[in-house]
């Protein structure tokens, strides 16, 4: 890159210095002096062009931007136009380096997160003597060490230390996260902080950092219909404007020549500039990048689009569906609410509930320890007694406390206040004297109300596909303020109401809507699959999920739908204006090259000049803002 601005400067001087002789002295030097003087020029500014060109003739690629340029070029080089002939080359070669730029900058955007990716591993071996590998040679189950600095070469658990990981090339969020021993580090995660012994879960070819890469690199293989059809375009596009050239340089003259004489290079001066201007590269740079952007943009903020064909589908979406648990909601029971005194309340119940492996009572004692209440072990004369389906009794210290449901208190006569809620209920008394209740519930993430309200906001229908009782789906849709919800749906009935979606059979509506699904778990799959745009969270989401989505959320926050969505939505309008502006400008300085109102250096604008703007304008993907969901709804929106 470096070696060729200073080619093109050094040119571009040259340039200068000659065409200002040229302009002084004209007369004073024969033509075949100044074909040497621009030629020298020419060929230092153009040979890699010259020598593309004859490849790509050689290969049978005739009719692409650099054959039309050569053909331009040497054309007014035949009629004596040597100023204009390296003017067009030059600035071809500005716009080629634009070209360049642009695009090594968009893939530093995505490099940045190739440097993820650790080059080795350092292994503790049977003999306890640690060992430099490569991730790839690291075996399940092994332990590794990952010192402050380092990056956790494969995912796995810490079985010693605590620390620090700094995840924000994985997820996007800047603050680092805190492990310990037991807890899951993820490939790719930086530690800030002591030193961690992690044993190996997965091979490195499925690790997190490895599953990343291999999204990133299969990106630009799958196309937006845009850039589809501009490839399309410029195939029949090219050797059309050729044989427009050809006729445009040869027909008027021998009909006018039929009559009266005429003056043909005056028409061959026509048809060249018809090239030069025809030449599609404004078109056939600006577009692929566009959308190369926006995918860089994204990985920016921990959002991974599989495709520009994703992201042209992301900006179209009119109706976005979601699984409740685990996307909504946080995907692990806790308690949200104690009816009573409150610690008395959940003293007694984790007290009681200590001695059940039940994911409901083991949120009630992580809760009580949360809040500093000391529940002791158990002791030796505990009476325990399990009652399936209904709860536990526990006589202790000569004391009998009783937990379980609505139906085990009215089974003893239990006077109880009944407490409807959208999870589960654990009523607590106290030698047969009832005391209060401990609500359980998959929690609603943080930013689940303020994106959902946001989405909204932004034209989105929203409907919450689930698996859970109705009752349960009606308070969080309504806690959310999702528009419309579906309850007690199997996989295949997810899969059936995303058609309904699409099919526009919900409003009875007479158009096909563009749907997104958004899921986390093994049964989303199918659904995710079947959606025109489906949405996996990643972090914590199923491999499964992960494999079947278009779109991978890192950090599992619904705020990041907005985000991808605003990408979406700005690089489609990107491309539109590039599309609209290049074809526009190209058609007008085309008519006016026909009736030989436009010159050679207008010609040189309309191509070289509309590429550098499409160029830049394609560059703005590049530098999206980031933008904060509001807090609530109440809040007003961020300005795109």
């Amino acid at each position: 890159m470096k070696a060729r601005l200073i080619r093109i400067i050094i040119c571009l001087v040259a340039f200068a210095a000659a065409f200002s002789c040229y302009l002084a002295l004209e007369a004073r030097m024969p033509w075949w002096g100044w074909l040497i003087v621009f030629s020298a020029i020419y060929l230092g500014a153009g040979y890699d062009v010259l020598f593309r060109a004859g490849r790509n003739i050689i290969h049978g690629k005739v009719f692409d931007e650099n054959f039309l340029m050569v053909v331009a070029t040497v054309g007014a080089f035949c009629i004596l136009e040597f100023a204009e002939a390296v003017a067009v080359m030059l600035f071809y070669q500005v716009g080629e380096y634009f070209q360049d730029y642009a695009v090594g900058k968009s893939r530093k955007s995505i490099a940045a997160l190739m440097d993820i990716c650790p080059e080795t591993a350092c292994v503790i071996g049977e003999d306890g003597e640690e060992r430099i590998v490569d991730p790839s040679e690291v075996e399940v189950g092994s332990v590794v060490v990952v010192r402050a600095g380092e990056r956790v070469p494969i995912d796995g658990v810490v079985t010693d230390g605590s620390g620090y990981l700094d995840c924000s090339a994985l997820t996007g969020e800047s603050e680092p996260i805190a492990v310990g021993v037991g807890e899951t580090a993820l490939s790719g995660a930086i530690s800030t902080s002591g030193v961690l012994k992690i044993k190996t879960e997965k091979p490195y070819a499925d690790s997190t950092v490895s599953k990343i890469l291999d999204l990133v690199e299969n990106a630009a293989a799958k196309k937006a219909k845009a850039e589809n059809f501009i490839t399309r375009f410029a195939a029949i596009y090219t050797p059309a404007v050729v044989f427009c050239a050809v006729i445009l340089a040869v027909l008027p003259p021998l009909i006018i020549a039929y009559s009266s004489s005429a003056v043909w290079t005056d028409w061959i001066t026509r048809a060249l500039t018809f090239l030069v201007v025809s030449c599609p590269c404004a078109l056939v740079i600006s577009v692929p990048m566009s959308f190369f952007g926006g995918i860089g943009a994204a990985s920016r903020r921990g959002i991974l689009v599989k495709g520009g064909n994703y992201l042209e589908l992301l900006a179209k979406v009119d109706t976005l569906a979601f699984d409740k648990t685990g996307t909504i909601t946080k995907g692990a029971f806790e308690v949200i609410n104690v009816s009573g005194e409150r610690e008395k309340v959940l003293y007694s119940a984790a007290c009681a509930e200590r001695f059940s492996t039940h994911p409901v009572a083991r949120s009630i004692v992580t809760a009580a320890e949360k809040e500093g209440l000391d529940i002791g072990v158990a002791n030796e004369g505990i009476a325990v007694t399990e009652l399936p389906g209904r709860g536990i009794e526990v006589h202790e210290n000569g004391c009998k406390t009783l937990c379980g449901n609505a139906k085990l208190f009215t089974e003893r006569g239990i006077e109880f206040e009944n407490a409807p809620s959208r999870g589960t209920v654990v009523y607590v008394a106290v030698d047969e004297k009832y005391i209060g209740s401990v609500e359980i519930a998959d929690g609603i993430k943080d930013d689940s109300k303020s994106a959902v309200a946001e989405l909204k906001s932004l034209g989105l229908r929203t409907v919450m596909l689930t698996g859970d009782r109705k009752e349960a789906a009606a308070a969080v849709a309504a806690e959310v303020g999702v528009d419309e919800y579906r309850a007690e749906l199997l996989p295949d009935m997810k899969v059936a109401e995303v058609e309904k979606l699409i099919d526009g059979d919900a409003q009875g509506e007479g158009r096909k809507n563009t749907v997104a699904f958004v899921g986390d778990g093994i049964n989303d799959a199918p659904v995710l699959s079947r959606a025109d745009v489906g949405i996996a969270m990643g972090a914590l989401g199923s491999d499964a999920a992960i494999e079947a989505a278009d779109v991978v959320l890192m950090n599992d926050s619904l705020s990041q739908i907005v985000s991808a969505r605003r990408i979406a939505k700005k690089t489609s309008r990107i491309v539109k204006e590039n599309i609209i502006f290049a074809l526009g400008v190209k058609l007008i300085v085309l008519i006016l090259a026909a009736f030989a109102i436009a010159n050679m250096w207008l010609a040189v604008f309309a191509d070289v000049g509309v590429a550098i703007l499409a160029i830049l304008n394609a560059m703005r993907c590049l530098n999206m803002r980031e933008t904060k969901v509001a807090a609530s709804a109440s809040e007003p929106p961020p300005k795109e």
